[in-house]
């Protein structure tokens, strides 16, 4: 059984090189297309922020929630975010409950690192009082269904999440009214977007199905700023890149950067805002 599992792997493998040798993928595109994405604000009215990102049939869901809590000892002037990753057994036969997979981990770090690196929140602005009070900001990015690529969705669900993040009402004695929705919307300075290229022989490719995620020799998640300038980088898979590799992977990913972050232009069709 191991024996015909291998060949069965091996013959994927091949056919997957060929074709994306002719620039075709098992879903017609071609090796520098994603998906149709759908990208929706405002879906978990009980969050402070939302933002569901449907990419082919990869769907994820990311919310905010705000506490004020004691600034970091070497940051006393500052409030932070964090990230946190869950990915759930009815999204993947892959997926098993319990403490954060590697996957969940690496997908966290990775757009934690994105937005944090790409300056998509000015901390500072988050501060209440100095070295007593701040805002934290807890972003939960949950898988609903995995057909690949959760790293460049989840990234993207986050940044929407804090771009439709709104803090909640704090009274006299500074308590949180999770209840009553503020009027206050949180500043997102930058929009800092991830793109994933892989490997796989020669080729080089974006947005891979969960099927071709099992076969490919490796991957560079690359993080671009509004101007195209790079912020974050995570290199994943077996094989090593050349110097020529990377360049390739990032002059491919650059462009696919600017599509995504289009999605969250007003006027555009991509984005749509739910009423709360």
């Amino acid at each position: 059984m191991v024996i015909e599992m291998s060949l069965v792997n091996k013959s994927f493998k091949e056919h997957l090189n060929k074709t994306l040798g002719k620039d075709i993928r098992y879903d017609m595109r071609k090796k520098d297309a994603f998906r149709d994405i759908k990208v929706e604000l405002g879906v978990a009215t009980k969050a402070e922020g939302s933002c569901r990102v449907t990419m082919g049939n990869t769907v994820v869901i990311a919310g905010t929630k705000l506490s004020i809590e004691k600034p970091y000892p070497d940051r006393p002037e500052e409030g932070s975010f964090s990230v946190n990753t869950e990915l759930l057994p009815l999204s993947s036969p892959d997926f098993e409950s319990g403490p954060p997979s590697i996957d969940a981990i690496e997908i966290s770090r990775v757009a934690d690192r994105t937005l944090r690196e790409g300056r998509a929140v000015d901390f500072k602005k988050l501060l209440i009082t100095s070295g007593e009070k701040a805002w934290t900001i807890f972003i939960d990015v949950v898988s609903i269904n995995d057909d690949g690529n959760l790293l460049d969705a989840s990234e993207l669900a986050a940044l929407g999440a804090l771009l439709d993040t709104k803090f909640p009402k704090v009274d006299k004695n500074g308590i949180i009214d999770y209840k009553t929705p503020g009027e206050k919307r949180l500043e997102v300075d930058s929009m800092p977007v991830l793109v994933t290229v892989c490997k796989q022989g020669s080729n080089l490719f974006v947005d891979p199905l969960r099927a071709e995620e099992e076969f490919i020799e490796g991957r560079l998640s690359i993080g671009f700023l509004d101007d195209g300038t790079i912020c974050a980088l995570q290199k994943g898979g077996d094989a090593p890149l050349t110097t020529e590799e990377i360049k390739a992977m990032c002059a491919l990913a650059a462009p696919k950067a600017v599509e995504l972050r289009k999605l969250f232009n007003k006027g555009d069709k991509g984005a749509t805002k739910k009423k709360r």
